[in-house]
């Protein structure tokens, strides 16, 4: 039975995939891109994930944790000074896995295992912050549209219209003025509210 038992061995003693998965997180921090097995891809993912999150802080503590994991001092030096600043905005997942299809000679499962921040096909866009005023809703309400006054632009008419309630002077039956608070919730309709 297998109970608690969750790591994949990968057909390896521990000492060997140890140094196994040493050595394709080195080359991967390098190269930014490996092919190998999805088995190996797997396991690589959840072995150099926490050693990105790691290098976020740049400190000579967590230099000397993450190469005790790599024992590489090139891979330490590219995943400190060029990695760690392209992930450093996101929380998590720095890692891709692409499935590629099976290999000929033994028909194992191959992967793609990249680092998602240096892929230039799929990272289109992220980080690059979208302009507010583009923003659709599919909800009807919202600001409503005025018609430009005296042949001004429609940039200038919406500068032009304040947000604050206008005060209205109104007759009563009885020939007395009394004044109103009215809010312009519409050019064409607007409420009146009685005066406190």
């Amino acid at each position: 039975m297998r109970h608690g038992n969750k790591i994949n061995n990968l057909g390896r003693k521990t000492a060997h995939r140890r140094a196994l998965l040493s050595n394709l997180a080195a080359q991967l921090i390098q190269h930014k891109r490996i092919t190998t097995t999805l088995a190996k891809a797997k396991a690589l993912r959840v072995y150099v994930e926490p050693l990105i999150t790691k290098a976020k802080e740049n400190s000579t503590h967590q230099r000397r944790v993450v190469f005790s994991y790599l024992q590489d001092k090139e891979a330490i030096k590219e995943l400190f000074d060029v990695v760690r600043l392209k992930v450093e905005s996101r929380p998590g997942g720095y890692t891709r896995v692409i499935k590629l299809g099976a290999r000929h000679g033994d028909s194992a499962e191959i992967a793609m295992i990249e680092l998602v921040d240096y892929n230039e096909i799929y990272g289109k866009g992220i980080g690059e912050q979208k302009d507010a005023t583009a923003k659709k809703s599919r909800r009807g309400g919202g600001r409503k549209k005025v018609a430009p006054v005296d042949g001004a632009t429609p940039a200038d008419s919406k500068s032009e219209v304040s947000e604050e309630p206008e005060t209205i002077t109104a007759h009563d039956a009885s020939g007395e003025d009394s004044s109103t608070d009215v809010a312009a919730t519409d050019v064409a309709s607007t409420e009146e509210k009685p005066a406190k």
